[in-house]
């Protein structure tokens, strides 16, 4: 993404309405299929700037982090974490088993990532038989707008493609769902309005002023979690998968 976006996630993540939506939905469904087996050994695969490893991961075990881009990993410096690896999730430096679960949220749909099968093929390798995968990725095509050009978007999936994504390296998939389906109209309309009076900005959704309305959209959001991790959602911005090596 533009290195432009690491400084704005590292200064919203811990309060945005959409990551603190998703952690709820993240937390619901790692209680559901990996609550009874914590502490793990986690890997947290494009970790970012770091926010789901401080706020929630380490919750469920020992978490490493690893990511493609020094910038992010500078900005996880900042929070305090040290288990760190500046690494690609198409070559992970890691032995073989040596991880239970690992985490990769909005990752695998860049750009960066040339080939998501031989990612998710590498994540088995690096997991330990009976570990888990955890997945979420933006969804649906159709849905790109500027957001995607900012962040390098490669592809946006659907839950059949997630799905035989992981069927194909060697995943039995345990669960899928889509999130965020609440504010789905919304988010049609403003792509739509998007494509019809485009505006330059240079930055990503997480730049748009919500102001007192974040905590209701998180509230909006963070509803779902019963829902995603349990019955599942037939629609929504976001896909949320649970596989097991």
């Amino acid at each position: 993404m533009d290195p432009s976006e690491y400084d704005l996630m590292y200064r919203v993540e811990t309060r945005h309405w959409w990551y603190r939506g998703m952690e709820a939905i993240t937390r619901a469904t790692l209680e559901r299929w990996c609550g009874a087996s914590a502490p793990l050994t986690i890997l947290d695969a494009g970790c970012g700037t770091g926010a789901a490893m401080s706020n929630f991961l380490t919750d469920y075990g020992l978490v490493t982090g690893v990511d493609i881009e020094p910038l992010a990993l500078a900005y996880c410096q900042k929070r305090g974490l040290t288990r760190l690896t500046c690494a690609s999730v198409l070559d992970l430096p890691f032995a073989s088993a040596t991880f239970d679960l690992i985490a990769s949220f909005d990752v695998l749909y860049e750009r960066a990532v040339a080939d998501d099968l031989a990612a998710l093929r590498e994540f088995a390798r690096v997991l330990a038989p009976g570990g888990r995968v955890l997945l979420r990725l933006p969804a649906y095509d159709w849905l790109r707008g500027a957001h995607d050009k900012v962040v390098h978007t490669r592809k946006r999936y659907t839950i059949k493609e997630v799905a035989h994504l992981l069927a194909q390296s060697g995943f039995t998939l345990e669960h899928i769902s889509f999130a965020n389906m609440f504010l789905f109209p919304f988010a049609v309309l403003k792509r739509l309005s998007d494509r019809l009076t485009p505006v330059a900005t240079g930055h990503s959704d997480l730049s748009l002023k919500v102001g007192p309305f974040n905590r209701v959209l998180q509230k909006i959001l963070a509803s779902e979690a019963p829902l995603v991790a349990g019955s599942g959602l037939p629609f929504g911005l976001s896909v949320v998968a649970v596989g097991r090596r």
